[in-house]
């Protein structure tokens, strides 16, 4: 019987780590270019249970060996196996604004940070003090030619991600877009930053048909749905009660093969 702690103590800590990525999920729905996070569950090797009978065993030249049926298995419990980031494109918001970029299709912004360059959907972009053009926290977004400078909004972005002045159309830059292998695999580092690990590849350059669309005046927003989030969430609670409830009736279970063996002593 104290398996059954351990089964459901087990199911209680996954849902756990569920509720954990959904009610960040739902934290940052109004997030421009937010990422949804998905907890995977994997359950524990299963035992096979056989019937038990007399001629359950039988001798071989060899050894012994198992002839009574099975009958079913019998589960050990789950655990977290992984917390991925789902990257399928969210809809765009127009916001008619000249510094917003929204990728259409799979890439990142480049930004140079203090920790090294790091990656973005977040095409919420300012001009700042100096010129340059940056994100919110003041992180200077990339371009092909490093930072891009602008004197003002006075300029346009064409679906190549090409940016060129309204006065003249002479090119400044060309926003540095990038791909990884494994973009399943990239690291959250908050603010909407991520960065390459091992297992998602180094970052290389998205050109041709792997270049995405630029839409400008528009932002992307978060792929969060809040319907789907909340009836997953109610999922969990109700997962959550039913592992809470196994194990409390495992408790009753031994308590009172406790108080029996105590009295028949």
């Amino acid at each position: 019987m104290i398996r059954g702690w351990y089964t459901g103590a087990s199911g209680m800590n996954a849902q756990q780590n569920r509720l954990d990525a959904i009610s960040n999920n739902l934290a940052n729905v109004d997030t421009a270019g937010y990422k949804r996070d998905v907890a995977v569950s994997k359950n524990f090797s299963e035992l096979l249970i056989r019937r038990t009978n007399l001629d359950g065993v039988y001798k071989t030249e060899f050894g012994s060996a198992e002839a009574a049926p099975v009958i079913g298995k019998l589960g050990l419990g789950v655990e977290t196996n992984e917390n991925y980031t789902d990257f399928s494109q969210g809809s765009f918001k127009i916001t008619n604004t000249k510094t917003d970029t929204a990728l259409s299709g799979k890439g990142f912004y480049v930004v140079d940070t203090p920790m090294g360059e790091r990656y973005t959907r977040n095409g919420d972009f300012f001009i700042g003090k100096e010129g340059i053009l940056e994100t919110k926290d003041g992180y200077p977004v990339l371009g092909e030619n490093g930072y891009i400078y602008v004197e003002d909004d006075k300029f346009t972005v064409n679906e190549d991600g090409v940016i060129r002045t309204e006065a003249d159309g002479s090119d400044i830059d060309r926003f540095k877009v990038v791909r990884f292998d494994n973009e399943r695999y990239l690291k959250k580092m908050g603010n909407s930053f991520y960065t390459a690990t091992d297992i998602s590849g180094p970052a290389h350059i998205a050109e041709g048909d792997e270049r995405p669309r630029f839409l400008q005046g528009y932002t992307e927003t978060s792929n969060v749905n809040v319907v789907n989030e909340m009836v997953q969430m109610i999922e969990v609670n109700r997962a959550y009660e039913a592992n809470q409830k196994t194990v409390t009736s495992e408790d009753s279970m031994m308590g009172t093969l406790w108080q029996k063996v105590a009295v028949l002593r």
